[in-house]
């Protein structure tokens, strides 16, 4: 009789094994999908950036070169002092815009963990 136990006890335990493999092989394939969008989004996200900030600057150096010519016999000091002041400013915007955001931190495998702490409640309910 005992003989009988034996071989439901080993069914048993292979299928919790396999379905405790299963959830960790889920939950592993949704960290590499989210590495994955985080490392798109990052790439796309900074080369906008550096798009943004390349064209902006010239646009910029252009602007600061028409209005220093065009002020030239009056205000020329003016005209350099002012648009010194004005990229000081915006530096010092910018600079307080990144340290906000990387107070902020990244979302990354925020859905993994969110799964995770699900199997963990389910597994403390006993379902």
């Amino acid at each position: 009789m005992s003989e009988t136990r034996k071989p439901r006890l080993a069914d048993s335990l292979r299928g919790f094994l396999d379905s405790g493999l299963a959830t960790a092989q889920t939950r592993l394939e949704l960290l590499a999908v989210e590495v994955q969008e985080e490392k798109l989004r990052l790439s796309a996200l900074l080369l906008n950036v550096v798009l943004c900030a390349l064209m902006l600057g010239f646009g910029v150096v252009f602007l600061v070169l028409f209005l220093t010519v065009l002020y030239w016999e009056e205000h020329r000091l003016l005209a350099l002092g002012l648009a010194t002041a004005v990229f000081i400013g915006a530096g010092l915007l910018t600079a307080s815009n990144a340290a906000r955001e990387l107070k902020r931190g990244s979302r990354l495998f925020g859905a993994s963990l969110a799964e995770l702490a699900r199997d963990r409640d389910a597994l403390r309910r006993g379902e």
